[in-house]
């Protein structure tokens, strides 16, 4: 359906992160009073990411005909050119543009789109600064709020630090302060979030570590109900994190771990910082502090040179960490990485691995699920008829709940992808 033209309109590809910065930018948008126009935030993680994005940009340009494609995001910072050589797109933003409001107010002023340069895309790796574009969390129910911005680490297969830059933290003093705010709106639920989350802090006063902010917000903020961590490099958990595993009830029993491999030389061709063993240490000790702990990870099929014995040390860390929600990528060569370089796995192969990859993963979800039929769980319900225990295990009602409140009920079922109550 199309939207009145007037209205500006905003599409989001790839991950949580940019969907955070589109809510923002919608703020920014509307108190520019701009109109007439259509915002793209791209994502850049594979060649095909930036493919989808083109053929979007496509067709929001007919169905909104007479509206300026404005593209913006980290497939925007990496390869401005090939946005600006389209026909249809007016603009292109950079990734620190984007969270400027002066970048707005020039975006609203009339026929200013077409008259100005079209390109605005600066350096991403000198900028310093956490960019001031907080906003009071982004979530119907279970809120995001955004502690950390881009990457110092140089994985041979990513280009997201040339898109978001080197790592830059929010102060634990606004993020305090942010949260306190959610609380009082009556959010129950609190994610962090960000790029390389387990580098929070290294570039403040101090060098705090994640496990520090975790542990200020749980104490600084006493009505928080549940605290939350996103994606973390397990390599990096401090000493402080695993204290607030141990005995902090309000952080959720749920880490999604960002694995990549289970081959140590095939991490070490990712220049990750971590191997097998180390992962596997990892999970084991949380385990140990958190009993109820569950994992989540990326793991990447098909990398170059990886041979069958080598992917299957990754389908073998599935059992090896006890991994319950697994998310499967088959690897595609992003150019202007290291990893586009090497010696390249045959597509077809790639292709057969990440399926039966997520075949071990979806069996290991639904052992777990199996496992909680008669458990009773604290449920926070995300719709009248669905919710996430503290593990994050989609949970489906046989009657209507109350949205956005944490009910007490008992697991009567399960099938392999929810748990029934």
């Amino acid at each position: 359906m199309t939207l009145p033209a007037a209205l500006p309109v905003f599409a989001t590809h790839g991950c949580r992160l940019n969907a955070y910065e589109t809510a923002a930018m919608t703020e920014l948008a509307a108190a520019a009073g701009l109109q007439n126009a259509v915002i793209v935030n791209t994502c850049a993680v594979t060649a095909e990411a930036v493919r989808k994005a083109r053929q979007d940009i496509r067709r929001l340009h007919r169905d909104h005909p007479g509206a300026s494609i404005i593209v913006t995001g980290c497939a925007a910072q990496t390869e401005p050119a090939t946005f600006a050589a389209m026909p249809e797109v007016a603009r292109v933003i950079g990734n620190t543009e984007k969270m400027q409001a002066s970048t707005w107010a020039a975006l609203a002023v009339p026929d200013l789109i077409g008259a100005t340069e079209r390109v605005q895309v600066d350096d991403i790796l000198s900028v310093r600064d956490t960019a001031g574009h907080l906003i009071d969390g982004f979530g119907r129910h279970r809120v995001y709020v955004q502690v950390q911005n881009g990457c110092d680490h140089r994985c041979t297969f990513c280009i997201i630090p040339y898109g978001r830059g080197n790592a830059r933290s929010v102060p634990a003093g606004v993020v305090v302060d942010q949260i306190k705010r959610l609380v009082d709106k009556g959010f129950s639920e609190v994610v962090l979030t960000g790029v390389d989350l387990t580098s929070w802090g290294c570039d403040l006063p101090g060098t705090p570590h994640l496990g520090d902010l975790v542990l200020r917000i749980l104490r600084l903020v006493p009505d928080l109900p549940r605290l939350r961590i996103s994606s973390i490099d397990s390599i990096e958990v401090d000493d402080a994190l695993l204290q607030a595993i141990a005995s902090e009830p309000r952080l959720m029993p749920h880490l999604h771990l960002s694995l990549q491999a289970g081959d140590d030389l095939i991490l070490k061709r990712m220049k990750r910082r971590h191997l097998r063993d180390d992962a596997i240490r990892f999970c084991t000790e949380a385990r140990r502090l958190r009993p109820d702990m569950v994992f989540g990870a990326d793991i990447i099929a098909g990398f170059p040179t990886e041979t069958e014995a080598m992917f299957q040390r990754s389908v073998d860390l599935v059992a090896d960490c006890g991994l319950t929600f697994l998310h499967v990528f088959p690897f595609s060569p992003r150019q202007g990485t290291p990893a586009a370089r090497m010696p390249q796995v045959p597509g077809p192969k790639v292709k057969n691995r990440a399926t039966r990859l997520r075949a071990v993963g979806d069996a290991a979800l639904a052992a777990y699920l199996a496992g909680q039929v008669g458990q009773t769980h604290r449920i926070l319900t995300e719709k009248p008829r669905m919710g996430r225990t503290p593990q994050f295990a989609e949970v489906r009602f046989a009657a209507d709940q109350p949205e956005g409140c944490i009910v007490e009920r008992g697991v009567t079922g399960a099938t392999t992808t929810h748990l029934l109550a």
